[in-house]
């Protein structure tokens, strides 16, 4: 599916570039970052790290496999929602060649001077739903958690049409637990905490996957206090 095919940009999604534009840029760089933070955001630090910590084990393990190596000099990556970087720095110091795109040109920035004189790591601030391009993988950690279940098969085609070889995705399941937890946290909003987050199937998440020509190879979850995230590998036959 093009970006043509995905409908004029929601509420949601302006909303989520203002937020990280603004007072979200600063709790997040903290968040991603080294600084002292208070328990809530230094759990989910750790728990979106441990997500990070399972990619790169991925390509570490592809690039070591004992029959078919893969030369991670070669893997085009393209790490769409970069944030600050978590991703994108440690891929590009392994070697692969990555682009890195976020909705916040503020993330971004952060992102760039992150990086130093990385010459591997090549940064643009775009939206998932005006990236273009062909790259052997195509990660979205921790970003779908921004969309609803309207817009999130279109959006994951979208992504699945740029990706050659391998789509790897991180969302939020929905279960009877995690939407009570959600329900909860929503009693008690945070000044910060200005934009909706969403839950979704992961059967209905497969089954985009599917439709898109792909096959699930890998799967993980990772679950802290606050943070909690399915991750998928899904590669082309």
């Amino acid at each position: 599916m093009s970006s043509a095919q995905i409908k004029t940009p929601s509420a949601d999604k302006q909303a989520v570039q203002n937020y990280f534009n603004a007072a979200g840029f600063d709790r997040w760089r903290r968040i991603y970052g080294t600084e002292e933070v208070n328990r809530v955001q230094r759990d989910i630090r750790e728990g979106h790290q441990q997500t990070v910590d399972l990619v790169l084990g991925w390509f570490r393990a592809d690039g070591t496999h004992p029959r078919h190596p893969l030369d991670l000099t070669t893997v085009t990556v393209c790490d769409a929602g970069c944030g600050t970087g978590s991703l994108s720095l440690p891929l590009a110091q392994m070697g692969v060649p990555v682009i890195a795109s976020d909705i916040s040109e503020k993330m971004v920035t952060e992102a760039q001077q992150r990086a130093g004189d990385l010459t591997n790591l090549t940064f643009q601030v775009a939206d998932l739903e005006t990236l273009s391009g062909s790259y052997h993988t195509v990660i979205c950690l921790d970003v779908l958690i921004h969309y609803p279940d309207a817009e999130m098969a279109a959006m994951i085609s979208h992504l699945a049409g740029l990706a050659k070889r391998r789509l790897i995705l991180s969302f939020a399941p929905q279960n009877p637990y995690y939407v009570l937890l959600k329900k909860v946290g929503e009693l008690f909003p945070g000044p910060s905490k200005a934009t909706r987050a969403y839950l979704h199937r992961e059967a209905d998440i497969r089954r985009i996957l599917t439709d898109c020509g792909f096959t699930v190879r890998r799967n993980e979850f990772t679950a802290t206090q606050f943070y909690f995230s399915r991750l998928l590998e899904a590669v082309r036959p």
